[in-house]
């Protein structure tokens, strides 16, 4: 019951997100139907954020080698070209690659976003924190990040999302356009990062899969909104 209630909650802010697991089995079938992928010898990246809440939020942990673990706060790919080249040279033999990125969100079934009960605490916290951080920083407008070596991530974190303030602030939902922003740059980076470092690669194809994580209720569910599924042809890039 508690899981069609969220279903509906969802729909409302993300009309084509669909249940995180039932995602996961979805493009592992188009890999092995459509594309001719040996699952078996699939290593896996993410770009996703450093939270804890994402590790089990779909089936491609279970499922596939991996991950290769390339996002930070925010779910920015702060491993760059480096981690990009270490990833490739992992592949197994005759293998594929499989990079799934992204930011997340939490939400209530009050229908609050930016916000999630984590397990085994009773009052909300923010989802994405970094995000919501840099969202309540940015609303003062005298206020600039400052990179520096204690707080690198979160500083690289709002610098990136600078020119997209404006956009943010005068939104409907700041808490949702902050979260559309950055995976805009997340999607960005991994392009260009892989076409950076397509030489390091030794197979003929990388599945990209992107979209928004949206973080429920402890116990249930979490949804994933697909913004990017692609089988790139390395050499072609």
């Amino acid at each position: 019951m508690l899981q069609r209630k969220f279903d509906k909650i969802v729909k409302d802010f993300f009309p084509n997100a669909k249940d995180a697991k039932d995602t996961s089995i979805h493009y592992l079938g188009k890999m092995q139907i459509e594309h001719e992928l040996d699952i078996s010898k699939v290593l896996m990246a993410t770009s996703v954020c450093s939270d804890d809440i994402n590790v089990p939020s779909t089936t491609f942990f279970n499922v596939l080698f991996g991950p290769f673990i390339m996002g930070g706060l925010g779910g920015l790919p702060f491993a760059g070209q480096t981690g990009m080249t270490a990833f490739a040279h992992h592949i197994p033999d005759q293998g594929s690659a499989f990079i799934f990125y992204g930011p997340h969100i939490g939400l209530t079934l009050d229908g609050e976003l930016g916000k999630m009960y984590r397990p085994r605490q009773e009052e909300t916290g923010n989802s994405c924190g970094a995000l919501m951080l840099a969202l309540s920083r940015f609303q003062d407008s005298g206020y600039k990040p400052v990179l520096n070596d204690d707080d690198y991530q979160q500083m690289k974190l709002e610098e990136s999302l600078l020119p997209y303030r404006e956009e943010i602030l005068d939104s409907n939902n700041s808490q949702k356009a902050i979260t559309e922003a950055t995976y805009e740059i997340i999607h960005k980076k991994i392009h260009d990062h892989l076409k950076s470092c397509k030489n390091e690669f030794h197979v003929d194809k990388v599945t990209l899969l992107g979209g928004i994580i949206i973080n429920t209720d402890y116990g249930l569910d979490d949804y994933f909104d697909a913004r990017n599924f692609e089988v790139v042809d390395i050499k072609s890039l």
